[in-house]
């Protein structure tokens, strides 16, 4: 039988004396400084450090030249106007049609990619037989990978035509093919973070609720759902944040006429359709029209900033922990 060594036996006879945490938090103070440990440590601070100087590389970008615009436009005016033609004289440069085209599809997108997310999540993880669930969780993970340029040209190639024979009178650019285009791709975010959120849920839980002759829905619909809520709350937040940044799908389905509608059938734009726009044009550098891409870039960067933040929140706070 092997023998413990002096060493481990004063660790674990002081671990059952004082506080476990405590004693074990001591225990790796001094962390080997083999030539492996240390390359590995200075690897790992090198793209940590790259990380944030990469980030913070963008943030000064964006108020610098941001700052630039708004020394030209009234912040006030930028943020509460209605209209949007900054290629016209006079310029007009309210955001809000923008801001509105994007909410739009963003919320039509949500409405979309939450039912089917979540329950695609739910059959998974706790209906589908091994073979079921080996065919499908690849098919959506593919459908995450699907560059969004191609969602963009199966809304105008497949998706509106269909609608056209609903709606007659829906224009070939219009908001509702982009939301089920941009819906689509967000799927796999929100089935796939479900899926990790329901999978946190312990066992004994479960057969707790089947103990008591629960129904396998009541189960998942009064124990698991409920105890992995903020982890779906979460995946519908950065789904949400991921929508309003969407580019390319909306810019090829959603037109380039900025206005402030609720319609769906309509052509509208979005902001990171317009920073598209400008992007492909003749625009010169140092112009109005060019600093305004900064400007809406910071306004999308606080915008996905506070999603986010929002999401993280929400996990920390309302997160089960199970012993």
């Amino acid at each position: 039988m092997k023998t413990i060594p002096e060493e481990q036996k004063s660790i674990l006879t002081e671990a059952l004396v004082k506080d476990r945490k405590e004693v074990f938090s001591r225990y790796g103070e001094n962390p080997s400084q083999s030539f492996k440990e240390v390359t590995l440590k200075i690897f790992f601070l090198i793209n940590g450090i790259f990380t944030i100087f990469v980030t913070l590389s963008i943030i000064y970008v964006l108020l610098h030249d941001g700052f630039i615009f708004f020394q030209k436009v009234s912040i006030w005016e930028f943020y509460t106007g209605t209209e949007w033609s900054p290629f016209g004289q006079p310029k007009k440069l309210g955001i809000l049609p923008l801001i509105n085209g994007t909410l739009l599809v963003s919320i039509g997108a949500i409405a979309i990619a939450i039912p089917l997310g979540i329950t695609t999540a739910i059959y998974l993880s706790l209906y589908a037989n091994r073979k079921v669930r080996e065919v499908l969780t690849p098919i959506i993970e593919i459908l995450g990978g699907i560059p969004t340029v191609i969602y963009g040209y199966f809304a105008l190639t497949v998706i509106t035509p269909i609608l056209s024979k609903i709606f007659p009178e829906i224009n070939v650019f219009n908001a509702l093919s982009a939301s089920i285009a941009v819906g689509i791709s967000l799927v796999p975010i929100i089935s796939s973070l479900t899926t990790e959120a329901i999978r946190l849920v312990p066992m004994k839980i479960q057969m707790g609720g089947y103990a008591i002759g629960l129904t396998k829905f009541q189960v998942v619909t009064r124990i698991i759902i409920p105890a992995a809520l903020s982890g779906i709350i979460a995946s519908v937040l950065l789904a949400f944040a991921r929508a309003v940044g969407e580019t390319m799908a909306v810019t090829l389905a959603a037109g380039s006429n900025p206005k402030m509608t609720i319609n769906y059938l309509e052509s509208i734009q979005t902001m990171t359709a317009f920073i598209v726009q400008i992007s492909l044009g003749d625009t010169p550098a140092g112009s109005i029209e060019y600093y305004t891409i900064y400007a809406i870039g910071l306004t999308l960067f606080f915008i996905t900033f506070l999603f986010n933040y929002t999401a993280l929140r929400i996990v920390r706070k309302f997160r089960e922990v199970y012993k």
